[in-house]
């Protein structure tokens, strides 16, 4: 989940519902409630423990964390220098996604096939959308981390795709992280705490009361999400009065990402292709694993 939810475009909720761990996470995230303040106060550790699942979420918690901060610097380089690749990569496992997402649906009604279109626009709508510029300031970066959050533990929503939309992505989740610069870090775990807590009650009832609504709806996100991921794809940056590009803490400043098709079919092209079949044949192994875990 930590290493999806550095990328733009790929969701680590999208791998929790693969696994077979996302019902038991938003449970367990739902649980800080105030029986949870109560016990923790009155020192009971073992039934607080046992009140919010916290061995498996600190666990959960510890992998992603263990994720981000080990593999800021290698996305980086990778994105810089091999971008086809990574995004080929990515663009195989979140596709192979939405049919193991899918699989999972028990009846497909009229009501559940409007929410897997309703998912599909909504996330094609996000996709088209510009970056905004970067934004230092801190209720900003509060508001930065509650909308990332509720992204990540959404399958198909990309947190790190929210933060690049939001004109933070770079200055969150690579500067802030390898310069481990708390004046930006701090506000956005702020609010990603008061985010997942509050929006895990409400995904905790919907979850609960339409099961294949939602995951027809969250299939949708998968699938609209495919196109975000798509490999080669070209930078438009932004130009000043005299046509020159203009720059924002030494880095070019993108306004749009238009997807294009390869010109030619070459090497690149093949391991490209390569890397995509990786991607399917990676998701086929979680879920794989996870059902012989499960068995």
């Amino acid at each position: 989940m930590g290493v999806a939810n550095v990328i733009p475009g790929v969701s680590g909720g999208t791998i929790a519902l693969i696994t077979g761990i996302f019902e038991r996470l938003i449970h367990s995230l739902k649980s800080f409630d105030l029986k949870a303040i109560k016990l923790l106060f009155r020192f009971k550790f073992s039934s607080f423990a046992e009140h919010t699942d916290f061995k498996f979420l600190a666990s959960i918690l510890l992998g992603v964390i263990i994720a981000i901060i080990s593999l800021a610097r290698l996305f980086d380089y990778l994105f810089n220098n091999y971008p086809v690749y990574i995004w080929s990569y990515f663009f195989g496992l979140v596709l192979a996604s939405v049919y193991f997402v899918g699989k999972t649906i028990r009846k497909w009604t009229l009501a559940v096939i409007i929410s897997f279109i309703i998912g599909t626009a909504i996330s094609i709508f996000v996709s088209i959308l510009n970056p905004a510029g970067e934004n230092q300031s801190f209720l900003y970066l509060l508001i930065c981390g509650v909308a990332a959050v509720c992204s990540m533990i959404l399958p198909g929503l990309s947190g790190s795709y929210v933060l690049l939309i939001m004109g933070n992505y770079k200055l969150v989740m690579i500067d802030a992280i390898n310069n481990f610069d708390l004046n930006i870090l701090v506000p956005v775990v702020v609010g990603a705490g008061f985010g997942l807590i509050a929006f895990s009650h409400l995904l905790s009832w919907v979850f609960r009361k339409f099961k294949d609504q939602t995951i027809s709806l969250l299939t949708g996100f998968i699938l609209g999400s495919v196109s975000i991921l798509w490999p080669w794809q070209q930078k438009t940056y932004l130009l000043d009065e005299f046509g020159q590009t203009v720059l924002k803490h030494g880095e070019p400043v993108v306004i749009r990402y238009e997807r294009i098709i390869p010109a030619d079919i070459n090497i690149e092209f093949g391991i490209a292709l390569f890397f995509i079949l990786l991607g399917i044949l990676s998701i086929w192994l979680i879920e794989f694993l996870a059902e012989k875990s499960n068995d």
